[in-house]
C-alpha cells in the first residue's frame, strides 16, 4: 500500500487545489475582467430594483419583466450568449451592490454626477424627468401651481420611493415641506391615494401611468423650473474596461435608433396598465 504521507507537501496541495477547482462552479470575474469575465462566469448577473414599467417582478413566480429588463436579457443573450440571472436589490443598496460585485450590472439608473463618480453608465435608453402628482380636490395645493417651490410649504407632504433619483433630486431642494420616504414607488403611490401624502414625484412616464388609471382625481403636472431632467441607463462598475462599456453603448444606440427600445417600453407600459385593470 502507498502512504499517502510519503509525497511531499507540495505536490499535495497542487493535488488538492486541482481537486477544488473541478468541484467549484465558475464565479463572477473581477471588474477589471469585464465581459470576458462574464462570459467565463456562464451568466450575466444584473441588479434589479423594481419600478415599472422599467423593471417588474411576479410576485408569484418571481419572474422579471419590463423594459430594461428585456434589455438587459437581450444583451445577455445576443451579444454575450450567456443567460441572465436577476438579482433582486433595492434603490438604496444598487449602486452600493455593483461596487461590491454583488452584479455586473445595474438596471434603469439615471445618470447624476453623483452616480457618476461611483459608477461607470452606458449611454441613456431613455430620457427622464420628475414630474408631481396630486389629487385635484386637494385643497392644500394652489390652483396656479407651477413650481415645485408651489408645494414647499408647511404642511405639505410630498412622497418619493428612499433611494431613488427621485429622492436624491427633489429632496435637497425641500425647506418646508414634509418627505415622505417610502421603500416602493407602489406605496408611494398608495400614500397620495389614501392622502397620507399631497404629492408624489416619480417620472414622467411611471406618473403618466398613473394617472391614467386614476383620472377621476389624479392630476399630473411638468413643474417648471425642471426638477430634472435625465437620461436612465446601466449602471457599470467604475473598473469596467472602456471598450466594453462601447460594446454596450453601440448595443443601445442600435436598439434606440430601430424603434426597439420604444416597442420594448409599450410593451411594458400595456403590462402595467393591463395588471392595474
Amino acid at each position: 500500500m502507498i502512504n499517502p504521507f510519503q509525497f511531499p507537501l507540495r505536490s499535495l496541495a497542487l493535488g488538492l487545489a486541482l481537486a477544488a477547482a473541478l468541484q467549484t462552479p465558475a464565479i463572477a470575474g473581477s471588474p477589471e475582467d469585464g465581459w470576458g469575465g462574464v462570459q467565463a462566469a456562464g451568466k450575466l448577473r444584473c441588479g434589479a430594483a423594481v419600478y415599472p414599467p422599467y423593471v417588474m417582478r411576479d410576485p408569484v413566480t418571481g419572474d422579471y419583466s419590463g423594459f430594461f429588463a428585456d434589455l438587459c436579457r437581450q444583451f445577455g443573450e445576443e451579444v454575450l450568449n450567456v443567460p441572465v440571472e436577476f438579482v433582486d436589490t433595492t434603490w438604496d443598496n444598487i449602486v452600493a451592490g455593483l461596487q461590491a460585485g454583488k452584479w455586473d450590472m445595474s438596471l434603469a439608473l439615471n445618470r447624476t454626477p453623483t452616480r457618476a463618480l461611483a459608477v461607470t453608465f452606458s449611454e441613456p435608453a431613455v430620457p427622464y424627468e420628475v414630474t408631481l402628482v396630486y389629487n385635484k380636490a386637494n385643497p392644500k395645493v394652489p390652483a396656479d401651481a407651477q413650481s415645485l417651490a408651489d408645494f414647499d410649504v408647511a404642511g405639505m407632504t410630498i412622497a418619493v420611493a428612499s433611494g431613488t433619483a427621485m429622492d436624491k433630486s427633489v429632496s435637497p431642494l425641500i425647506q418646508n415641506a414634509t418627505i415622505l420616504r417610502l421603500p416602493s414607488s407602489d406605496e408611494a403611490r398608495l400614500a397620495v391615494m389614501s392622502r397620507r401624502a399631497d404629492v408624489l414625484a416619480d417620472p414622467s412616464d411611471t406618473n403618466r401611468l398613473f394617472v391614467e388609471a386614476n383620472k377621476d382625481w389624479a392630476v399630473a403636472m411638468a413643474p417648471t423650473p425642471a426638477i430634472a431632467k435625465q437620461g436612465v441607463g446601466f449602471g457599470l462598475n467604475a473598473a469596467f474596461p472602456a471598450k466594453d462599456v462601447a460594446a454596450l453603448n453601440i448595443f443601445i444606440e442600435e436598439k434606440v435608433a430601430t424603434g426597439q427600445v420604444d416597442r420594448l417600453v409599450d410593451k411594458a407600459v400595456q403590462q402595467v396598465l393591463a395588471e392595474g385593470q
